[in-house]
């Protein structure tokens, strides 16, 4: 018996969009992503594997967008006489 919903959102959740991964996304489209998993997670009718996945897949984004904001907010506090300098991000690289 097929069940609802299975199939396209697990390999969505894992793999993400298109293959892409998580630290190659930029905010937008990260926080879009991660939008659609909690939707089809509210629903409530994915099987318990492909759950778990869009869970994983879920927490990575999360934590990329927390990431992006943050340094986003640093470099907003580095503002000196009007101009933004560069700084290395949390994750030792120039934006």
């Amino acid at each position: 018996m097929p069940q609802p919903n299975s199939g396209h959102l697990a390999d969505n959740a894992t793999s993400g969009k298109a293959g892409t991964a998580v630290g190659e996304l930029k905010f937008e489209a990260a926080l879009a992503e991660l939008e659609q998993i909690v939707q089809h997670m509210e629903e409530g009718r994915l099987p318990l594997e492909e759950s778990l996945a869009a869970y994983r897949r879920g927490s990575e984004l999360l934590q990329h967008c927390q990431q992006q904001l943050s340094d986003a907010e640093r470099q907003i506090q580095i503002l000196e006489n009007g101009t933004l300098r560069d700084f290395k991000s949390a994750g030792g690289e120039a934006p």
